[in-house]
């Protein structure tokens, strides 16, 4: 049931052994997973968000490598991985609810937080969001970098002046933050780079390492830990069951075609034209979605910077070309060809067979880490539009 293919985490898609409807078989897989979310729904509605408990016992991740739950004593413990340094632990935490006392001692470099966080700030707008869809958006003090942000009740909590703007992300307003008695720091790590003044503050930092992980299903898995620290474990556990159900009956429903686009991504940037490795988890993501991914076999799992020339080589008789770009206007053939005149001779701006995603006018950044089954469906729509007829596209359009 390609799940096995999936804990190997492995980035081809699985050959079918059987060959026959793949439309029909689609459509049944995805009513038997809608009925089996509906079951999952009605219960958890019920449970709602807990503030108060923990789990009993550690909680098994199946996907995210980067992200640890389990025990110290009668706490629940959290361990985030470094990605950088195999084997090392970046920062641990010890969860202690409100109205419990917490233990005399905490294990080695680990931080103490006090659960469910009730003023914490989020850095980024997909954490903020994440927030929100978990129902706990009323526990967020403020936000930074909110200019980026398109979640409607995150944006009328702005109007309103019940949400603060911290200002930049690069750059926070720490004074304000300080003064705002935030009890948590939702902050991505980078290698080599310290939390400068953040750390200064003396407030707890929580680090987002799930832009780490180097897969789809990893990624989201993280909304695990952030439903813990804001007391909707059930929702997050439920909210992840959806996003892999979805994923996994998308997967496979397109296990079984035969003919695969080939894919090229992006645009250069200055001299470098950037591409995701096929050991990314885009590059998983575009294998999942039926691709084949002209750059797949080169098996880094970031951005790999290419010349011009090696792009062309490879990429000139491409299939299909998907562009991400923010641009206050969607781009255009014609505004493609008089950036960069050479664009012009790849197949798919010859044939129009490009689609872009304006990151200024769509929440690609914001939704996609934590619902890549939506991307997912894009990606499925554009390569083998058969298969999701019906499917409007959310992130992605053709270009014009």
């Amino acid at each position: 049931m390609c799940r096995s293919r999936r804990k190997h985490n492995s980035r081809r898609a699985a050959t079918a052994s059987e060959n026959n409807g793949t439309a029909r078989r689609f459509f049944s897989v995805c009513h038997s997973c809608c009925a089996a979310i509906y079951i999952i729904l009605c219960a958890t509605l019920l449970s709602g968000c807990s503030v108060t408990s923990v789990p009993s016992g550690g909680q098994p991740l199946e996907h995210a490598r980067l992200l640890r739950l389990g025990h110290t004593g009668n706490f629940m413990r959290a361990d985030i991985l470094d990605p950088w340094n195999e084997g090392a632990i970046l920062q641990s935490y010890v969860l202690v609810p409100h109205d419990s006392i917490p233990p005399h001692e905490l294990p080695a470099g680990a931080t103490l937080l006090r659960i469910p966080l009730k003023r914490a700030v989020a850095f980024t707008s997909l954490h903020a969001a994440l927030i929100c869809d978990l129902g706990a958006d009323g526990r967020l003090a403020g936000v930074c970098d909110a200019a980026y942000l398109f979640h409607p009740i995150l944006r009328k909590r702005l109007e309103n002046g019940t949400l603060a703007d911290f200002g930049s992300s690069m750059h926070p307003d720490l004074e304000r933050i300080t003064t705002a008695t935030a009890d948590a720091l939702l902050v991505s790590p980078f290698q080599n780079a310290g939390n400068g003044n953040v750390s200064a503050t003396g407030i707890p930092l929580i680090a987002c390492a799930d832009y780490m992980e180097p897969t789809p299903l990893g990624q989201a898995e993280w909304m695990k830990f952030y439903g813990l620290l804001f007391g909707c474990e059930a929702r997050s556990d439920f909210l992840f069951t959806q996003v892999e159900t979805a994923y996994d009956s998308l997967r496979c429903a397109v296990s079984a075609v035969k003919e695969r686009p080939r894919l090229m991504i992006d645009m250069k940037q200055g001299a470098a034209w950037y591409v995701p490795g096929g050991g990314s988890y885009l590059g998983q993501m575009y294998a999942d979605a039926g691709a084949d991914y002209i750059f797949s076999t080169r098996d880094e799992s970031g951005a790999i910077p290419l010349s011009f020339e090696s792009v062309y080589a490879a990429a000139r008789e491409a299939d299909v070309w998907l562009v991400k770009y923010g641009q206050a206007a969607d781009l255009t053939y014609n505004k493609l060809a008089a950036d960069f005149g050479p664009y012009s001779n790849f197949r798919p701006w010859r044939e129009r067979r490009m689609w872009g995603c304006n990151t200024f006018a769509v929440p690609y950044y914001e939704e996609t880490p934590f619902r890549p089954d939506r991307l997912l469906r894009d990606f499925i729509r554009i390569f083998h539009p058969e298969l999701l007829p019906d499917h409007e596209l959310r992130y992605f359009k053709p270009l014009r």
